[in-house]
């Protein structure tokens, strides 16, 4: 790896995909796993670009469908390297749609994917190039993304201790007000 840092716009990457009536569920709206599996690859595109070589995805937080998307729609990502460790990137991802004939533009979905750089020999992390930050929107999501690494880290924590300290006969109690049904076999 020569660059020890590059800019954010070095690797931004813009998607646009046309939505065709294969892509439809059920509902005649465009399949979520359809937007997913864009998302996914613009991800990887925007990750692989910052740190040329190959990369994976980690985890994605929260994908938040936001408004539907409809078939004839031109859909647009949007990705950037938010935040960079030292062999994992936080990428942003921004989905919009067009709708032609009503001349609509619509925020659809957003999301953050953490990809990691990996030796595709040895498939081992790989250390990446820092981020020369150059305007303060790029400052700005440099930190939300460290904090919502530092919170994952702290909730993944957390959720390994969840549970450890129960008492079932008292969860099983408070278990009456929900919408579920307890049998048990004797």
């Amino acid at each position: 790896m020569n660059e020890k840092f590059r800019l954010v716009t070095d690797s931004q990457v813009i998607l646009k995909e046309l939505m065709v009536p294969s892509y439809a569920n059920f509902g005649g709206k465009v399949h979520g796993g359809v937007i997913l599996s864009l998302m996914d690859k613009i991800a990887y595109t925007c990750a692989a670009s910052h740190a040329k070589s190959y990369c994976v995805t980690a985890s994605v937080d929260s994908v938040n469908f936001l408004n539907p998307v409809e078939v004839g729609e031109l859909l647009t990502l949007y990705a950037s390297v938010n935040y960079v460790g030292r062999s994992s990137m936080e990428v942003g991802i921004r989905v919009e749609s067009e709708d032609f004939h009503a001349g609509v533009c619509k925020h659809t979905n957003t999301s953050y994917f953490s990809m990691v750089a990996l030796n595709e020999e040895t498939r081992k992390p790989l250390a990446v190039p820092g981020l020369i930050l150059s305007s303060e929107t790029e400052v700005q999501r440099f930190v939300k993304g460290k904090l919502r690494k530092l919170a994952k880290r702290q909730y993944t924590e957390d959720f390994a201790k969840l549970g450890d300290d129960l008492d079932f006969a008292q969860e099983a109690t408070k278990l009456k007000k929900e919408n579920c049904k307890i049998k048990l076999p004797k």
